[in-house]
């Protein structure tokens, strides 16, 4: 049986929140939470996988309290086990410092083959705690990967994409991956099992409960190698759009390209 690790997230909805651009920060009361997109895609891969094999799922999540909703979620999606990160010890986490407590749970959780993250969360946009995830566990990552090729109970063949092209991966287990969101279609839960989801136990973890696996000073704020100081939102130039006419036209196209620096850029 294969021990599937889904590491999600629960994010505002990302094109509806609101940026209060005075304190430099994201207002995440101002848009509805739900689970980053990405990691359903993640939750997809674990379930196709167990649908092919024996396996379990456990979902594991870093957040506030409310984040018990997007566990709900990944249950009433396929998941077998859920456990919630929460402590206000764990707030002002950077990438590092979630990557720490996030390690934490899934050691906490027990044995594990392959542990499936998106590439990214919508509000950070780092891509960094998957990779970070592998190499404090000391496991072998794939990333970016666009397609499940193969699996097996000893080794799983992928496709990943990177900014040289396509390349077809294999690895033996234990392994992390980060999919993309070409990687499946998320399947809708029924009201059955969102019934389920509903009843079924979600198991907390506090700094405390985390102290024997993981260097608590390494957690939170106060572990963070980075801090942000500002979000920042660049304003939109807005597009414009001119007609020329008559048999000047050409050159005045000419004209325009060469003052915008398009023709010397291609030159």
């Amino acid at each position: 049986m294969l021990d599937i690790v889904v590491l999600i997230k629960q994010v505002p909805e990302i094109n509806k929140v609101v940026f209060d651009a005075e304190n430099g920060r994201i207002d995440r009361s101002s848009a509805k939470a739900e689970i980053n997109p990405f990691d359903l895609n993640s939750l997809e891969v674990a379930v196709q996988i167990c649908e092919k094999l024996n396996g379990k799922i456990t979902a594991i999540s870093m957040g506030p309290p409310s984040a018990e909703s997007a566990l709900r979620e990944a249950l009433a999606m396929g998941a077998n086990r859920a456990i919630l990160c929460t402590d206000k010890r764990f707030s002002g986490a950077d990438t590092l410092a979630t990557s720490f407590t996030l390690v934490g749970a899934i050691r906490k959780a027990g044995r594990f083959d392959l542990v499936i993250c998106g590439e990214k969360t919508v509000d950070g946009d780092t891509g960094q705690v998957g990779p970070e995830v592998a190499e404090l566990l000391g496991i072998p990552q794939i990333t970016y990967t666009s397609e499940l090729v193969d699996v097996t109970k000893e080794k799983i063949v992928v496709i990943s994409e990177t900014g040289e092209g396509s390349y077809l991966m294999e690895s033996k287990f234990p392994l992390l991956l980060t999919v993309t969101n070409s990687i499946n279609k998320p399947r809708s839960p029924g009201l059955k099992d969102r019934l389920r989801a509903r009843e079924s136990r979600i198991e907390v973890l506090d700094e405390d409960s985390l102290a024997d696996v993981v260097d608590i000073v390494k957690l939170g704020l106060s572990g963070s190698a980075t801090k942000v100081i500002k979000v920042v939102v660049p304003s939109e130039n807005d597009r414009r759009g001119v007609i020329l006419e008559g048999d000047g036209a050409a050159i005045s196209l000419v004209k325009a390209l060469d003052h915008d620096g398009i023709l010397g850029a291609s030159r």
